[in-house]
């Protein structure tokens, strides 16, 4: 299947102009929160690899690239001043051992001062006289690279910064929609090769070529799960053989445009079977999760309405039986949906400000009993989050319940029947609107 093009270059040229100046506009209200005058945004060192001569893959700065889309780019810095247009400073090395960075190009730059600099030196004479009336946004772990600025993420700011950037752009919401293309021709790679017969490593091989990133572009680690490996919830392996029997598989994958980030999961089962029905009833009781978001939402109520839903599941299909709010009390659904039900994403997985009350960084803490919940703020519009329901044979958990009434309600002849399936996570990556929600993951698919 042939698909267009993942995005508009020119919508999203178009886009880009405000998208700038609402970054502007909020570090413009960072900077007076903080009591500065300049905003200096580094996009970050390459780490060294401890007693060797090489680097781990560079990963940008996400306040830096907030601005601008340069994921691959170390040193360089940008500087926003209130009522100025903000500043590149753009590092070019002068190296043969490596390929330089090219010019600056792309339908950003109009929207910045750009001075090229070929060597760290030559930063300083591009930043602020007054170094103490800068703040500094980035990881330093060398101090000749804050250049003198001393204040060095303070919360003051950052905190604002984080809360603001849970609101998505109009440019920012294009970026996204085209992650989610990208990735679903990965999963629809991943699917046609684990029905056919491949190992996870070969999979996750099929995942990359189709998004066209190497492994360290990718927003994380792919999980390539087969069989029972689907009840590691961040399995980190990709198995080289391949197992004696395909029987399910659980694929959480994503992909990057432009440093903004998806994250998606589905479950398949080999055979018409038994498992694939159950992963039909799970992917229902999902869509009916996703059908409760819009804005106002209070996402740790729909987290435990998500147990509800667990529960009754469990008890319809005999996995265990019993009361639904006993289910919940007693633990047996934590036990077999130990994590939260989604969290915020953006330029980040995980993207920052998810238990934030306000702009200030109030918290607001998981509901007890839930301490994995990544997501407790108020929903609002625009915001863009993961929905994603799963249900594991996980042992460890089961066996913590044993001398509990909870252990009981468990059958244990079901549960060895689902053993060596694993389990099963769906996840879809959502945009909250005033009176629902537009699915990214679900309009990728039907493109």
């Amino acid at each position: 299947m042939v698909r267009k093009e993942i995005v508009d270059k020119r919508e999203l040229a178009a886009l880009y102009p405000e998208h700038v100046n609402t970054v502007a506009a909020r570090h413009d209200a960072a900077l007076e929160r903080a009591g500065a005058g300049h905003a200096v945004i580094f996009s970050g060192a390459p780490l060294p690899v401890f007693l060797d001569d090489y680097n781990y893959p560079f990963k940008a700065n996400p306040h830096f690239v907030s601005w601008l889309p340069l994921v691959r780019n170390p040193f360089c810095y940008i500087v926003h001043t209130p009522e100025r247009r903000p500043r590149l400073i753009y590092f070019q090395e002068m190296d043969y051992w490596h390929v330089m960075p090219s010019d600056p190009d792309g339908f950003w730059t109009g929207c910045f001062d750009i001075d090229t600099v070929h060597s760290l030196e030559e930063v300083a004479r591009h930043l602020p006289d007054d170094r103490n009336n800068c703040i500094l946004i980035g990881q330093i772990n060398d101090d000749a690279h804050a250049f003198g600025i001393d204040r060095i993420n303070p919360s003051t700011a950052v905190n604002m910064l984080h809360y603001e950037r849970g609101t998505k752009t109009k440019y920012e919401l294009e970026c996204m929609r085209a992650a989610s293309r990208r990735a679903i021709k990965g999963h629809d790679a991943a699917e046609r090769a684990f029905r056919s017969g491949q190992s996870e490593f070969d999979i996750h091989l099929a995942y990359c070529r189709a998004v066209d990133h190497v492994e360290h572009e990718l927003p994380y680690g792919n999980i390539i799960a087969l069989n029972e490996h689907g009840a590691v919830l961040h399995y980190q392996h990709q198995a080289v053989d391949k197992p004696p029997e395909h029987r399910s598989f659980l694929i959480d994958a994503g992909a990057r445009f432009n440093g903004y980030t998806s994250d998606i999961t589905r479950t398949y089962a080999k055979e018409d079977d038994e498992f694939a029905s159950l992963i039909q009833r799970f992917e229902t009781l999902q869509l009916e999760l996703v059908s409760e978001i819009r804005a106002g939402v209070e996402f740790a109520e729909l987290h435990l309405s998500c147990h509800l839903k667990i529960a009754k599941l469990l008890d319809e299909t005999g996995l265990a039986q019993g009361d639904s709010d006993d289910l919940i009390e007693t633990g047996v659904t934590s036990a077999f949906y130990p994590h939260g039900l989604g969290h915020l994403l953006g330029l980040q997985v995980h993207d920052v400000g998810g238990h934030f009350g306000d702009d200030t960084g109030t918290l607001i803490d998981p509901p007890s009993g839930h301490p994995f919940l990544r997501l407790t703020r108020r929903l609002e519009s625009d915001q863009v989050l993961t929905i994603e329901p799963g249900l594991y044979v996980i042992d460890m958990l089961i066996d913590n319940l044993r001398g509990t009434p909870g252990f009981e309600m468990i059958d244990q002849d079901m549960l060895d029947w689902l053993r060596p399936y694993g389990g099963i996570r769906i996840e879809d990556n959502v945009r909250v609107l005033r009176d629902g929600c537009e699915n990214f993951t679900r309009d990728a698919i039907a493109v």
